[in-house]
């Protein structure tokens, strides 16, 4: 698992984070207290807290727990590039308003300064005195240069100069060398250097090659343990090669962290892919907005540093060595096993099994049968999804398809069957997101290369990212009449990232799904503007009001004894007017579950306001990231899944979509997720009154709690073979 498959939908994780230009989306009509929310950035990094403790928690395979070390390296440079860089923005610009708490721009990015100043040394702390012992003891070294003998050192000259030394380019600063750009997230050296024949004492400034890996093996000394040593130190120890005749008095690893948020005008007169390659070209040269230091740097050269980049001693963050911990990515790699989480295999889903075991799977014949609720990664994406689209585009009685594609791999199958799709004749629509925040690059290559297979390529709508997960496959049956086949999911059309995000899709051949979806293709490539859907809630137009007219319902059901409930799964919680709904349901006696990944701005369990509300959040080898909203209804249960989170930007500016679960066994599956999700048995973190989240992992007896991620895909692997025998 890397950033790009824990963070979801950031190439890891950035969706979440391009919040910032929003103001409160409540209507305080007074009947509620102020003070009712919980800050959405502390609440994220207390999210990348957990993430951190999961790397602490020494019952956790070893090499997943140096993963966590680097998924929350990772997550905290996208919190940086993406969120700080905004709100600095904005400070500058003097556009700047305050937070969904009230505190004052300035006063919120101090805030932000010190969580994240604790946080990144209690990261370096983890490493340094847990995770780097026990790999130790595993035989997994990441020695430093003192470590190694003369016979290593030798050894290691020898990979010096003939696979690093050449890549090198050291840069003086001096009058006729000004001071270097420094790219965002490259490791560099600082080096002093004094002329012994001038005494004058100059400054260099060397780049670590990102192109070499990150921790340098180390040949074997004979005891079979593994070795490796951080680049930049091997690198730092063979100065004197690169500088030669010059005496060495100081050198230090440092890096930056720039603002990589882009603004994109959207003008209907300008073409938006060159618009946004444009920004891309820009992002490169943001301005910095975090300056990690090695703890031993000296204060002439830190003094530089902060000079030529324009940073505050607020933004200096010093940190033992090695920097940047997201390099342990590539040791998590190692073929270790017995240090990794067992492997899980995905199922293929029992409603998709063939009759007979010597049958080819006809997947068009099972959705005939009956709706099919897929979860992902226990029941194969590539069994289900995938071959629901590479079936369309073979057979000859598909005309067409139309698909949304927000992010997927470069290699990807999808795209590879909507070409194969095109070049057959079909008719294919593609509507290509290409503002997904950091796959923007790879989005523009693949959309070119789908418009020169034929497939008709739409960019979304001018100010709207298109972030629902659609498919629809347009049949003409035996019977000479025509049928649409659906697909509406709570992921990304990834295969990769389907192995390691958890999330939902519903394969359906309900007539009434198919002409909601044809309805909304329609309005996202032409000029159709639809008003109402049948099945669906699709924002940025229904959705919001969808929601809080339910939650409303709950209420009125709760005040005239009616059964009621509210259960919420999402990644992000802060929507103003949703949290206060929410309250105002808890004040009427609405029993409301919230099960939530990230940010929650909501404050549950305050008496008169939140007391009939419970927040729990769970982490694991899978990054959970379906979103599910579950309404009693007065006993007539209704349920929908989909992709919008419960922020602002989800539900005012993204077409957004869910649809309504019709199946009883699909309700009532969603209903026991929910159910073991918030049990007590399940370990899981609580979300207090005060932001505090506590990790609840044992029971009183000490006894680990349930893994519900491990209990999932027990479970589905039973019903599988229960499946196969019948």
């Amino acid at each position: 698992m890397d950033s790009e498959t824990y963070l979801g939908d950031a190439a890891v994780g950035a969706d979440y984070l391009d919040d910032y230009e929003d103001e409160s989306s409540a209507e305080d009509d007074g009947t509620l207290p102020a003070g009712r929310y919980l800050d959405r950035e502390l609440s994220w990094l207390a999210f990348n807290q957990r993430v951190l403790e999961l790397a602490e928690d020494p019952d956790l395979p070893l090499l997943e727990r140096a993963n966590f070390l680097a998924i929350f390296a990772s997550n905290l440079d996208e919190f940086f590039m993406v969120r700080v860089a905004g709100l600095k923005r904005r400070i500058v610009t003097g556009l700047a308003v305050p937070t969904n708490v009230g505190r004052g721009p300035r006063d919120a990015l101090a805030d932000i300064s010190a969580a994240a100043h604790e946080l990144q040394n209690r990261h370096a702390k983890a490493f340094q005195s847990m995770v780097k012992p026990a790999l130790d003891e595993a035989g997994i070294h990441i020695e430093s240069w003192s470590d190694l003998d003369e016979a290593d050192r030798i050894r290691v000259d020898d990979i010096f100069s003939r696979q690093i030394f050449p890549v090198l380019m050291p840069l003086a600063v001096d009058p006729a060398h000004p001071f270097p750009y420094i790219s965002g997230l490259s490791l560099n050296l600082s080096i002093r250097v004094r002329n012994p024949k001038t005494d004058r004492v100059e400054f260099a400034r060397l780049k670590v090659p990102s192109v070499l890996p990150r921790f340098v093996q180390l040949p074997d000394d004979g005891t079979g343990q593994l070795r490796f040593i951080p680049l930049e130190d091997l690198i730092s120890n063979h100065l004197p090669d690169l500088f030669p005749g010059m005496e060495i008095l100081e050198h230090h690893e440092f890096r930056v962290t720039r603002n990589e948020d882009m603004q994109i005008e959207e003008d209907e007169s300008e073409n938006l892919i060159q618009a946004l390659e444009k920004e891309l070209l820009k992002r490169r040269f943001g301005p910095p907005i975090r300056l990690e230091i090695t703890d031993d740097m000296d204060p002439v050269t830190l003094s530089l540093l902060m000079q030529e980049l324009d940073i505050t001693e607020q933004e200096v963050y010093r940190l033992p060595a090695p920097l940047d911990l997201g390099g342990l990515f590539e040791v998590t790699r190692i073929d270790r096993p017995s240090l990794k989480y067992p492997k899980h295999l995905p199922t293929t889903s029992v409603s998709l099994l063939p009759g007979e075991p010597t049958e080819d799977p006809d997947i068009f014949a099972s959705i005939t049968k009956k709706d099919i609720l897929l979860h992902h990664p226990y029941e194969s994406f590539a069994t289900s999804v995938q071959t629901f689209l590479e079936q369309a585009a073979a057979d000859p009685n598909v005309l067409a398809i139309k698909q949304t594609l927000y992010r997927t791999s470069g290699d990807s199958p999808i795209v590879e069957a909507l070409i194969a799709a095109a070049e057959s004749g079909k008719a294919v629509l593609a509507l290509v997101e290409i503002k997904a925040r950091f796959d923007e690059t790879a989005n523009i290559s693949w959309a070119r290369k789908l418009e020169k297979a034929g497939v008709h390529v739409v960019y979304g709508l001018v100010g709207l990212k298109t972030h629902c997960k659609l498919a629809l496959v347009v049949r003409r049956e035996k019977n000479g009449q025509l049928k649409t086949y659906s697909h509406i999911g709570t992921g990304n059309y990834n295969p990769k990232t389907s192995r390691m995000y958890e999330d939902m899709g519903l394969l359906t051949d309900s007539d009434t799904v198919g002409k909601d979806l044809t309805r909304l293709f329609n309005e996202l490539s032409g000029y159709a503007i639809e008003k109402k859907f049948k099945r669906l809630l699709v924002a940025p137009l229904h959705l919001r009001k969808g929601l809080l007219k339910r939650i409303a319902t709950e209420a009125a059901n709760a005040r005239a004894g009616l059964p009621s409930g509210i259960r919420i799964k999402v990644n992000a919680i802060v929507d103003e007017a949703i949290i206060d709904a929410l309250y105002r349901a808890s004040n009427a006696g609405v029993p409301i579950d919230i099960f939530v990944r990230s940010m929650s701005s909501l404050k549950p369990g305050q008496e008169r306001l939140s007391e009939n509300i419970r927040v729990r959040s769970v982490l694991g080898r899978y990054l959970e990231h379906s979103r599910l909203f579950y309404f009693v209804n007065g006993g007539d249960t209704q349920v929908y899944i989909g992709s919008a989170d419960m922020m602002h930007r989800n539900l005012d500016r993204r077409v957004e979509a869910l649809v309504r679960l019709t199946e009883p066994d699909h309700i009532a599956q969603i209903e026991s997720l929910f159910d073991r999700a918030m049990s007590e048995t399940t370990s899981s973190w609580w979300l207090d009154e005060d932001g505090t989240w506590t990790r609840h992992s044992r029971d009183e007896s000490g006894a680990p709690l349930d893994d519900m991620q491990n209990v999932l895909m027990r479970e589905i692997m039973l019903r599988r073979r229960v499946g196969v025998l019948r």
